[in-house]
């Protein structure tokens, strides 16, 4: 899910490092963020099932 905004209005979380207690893959470079690893959670409002877990700076690079 590189364009999440298509699903309409989105909440986006910080992840604190000590919160990230699993391994993802983020879909704005398709690399891991690691377990222990600060990062965002984009959630499209009405489809949270739809939920990525993105790098700060690549969610903030696709922001702009």
């Amino acid at each position: 899910m590189e364009n999440p905004e298509i699903f309409g209005e989105l909440e986006v979380r910080f992840i604190q490092p000590y919160q990230a207690k699993k391994s993802y893959e983020c879909p704005g470079c398709n690399r891991s963020i690691d377990e222990g690893i600060g990062h965002v959670v984009v959630v499209p409002v009405e489809s949270p099932d739809l939920r990525r877990h993105w790098h700060r700076g690549c969610w903030e690079k696709k922001s702009v």
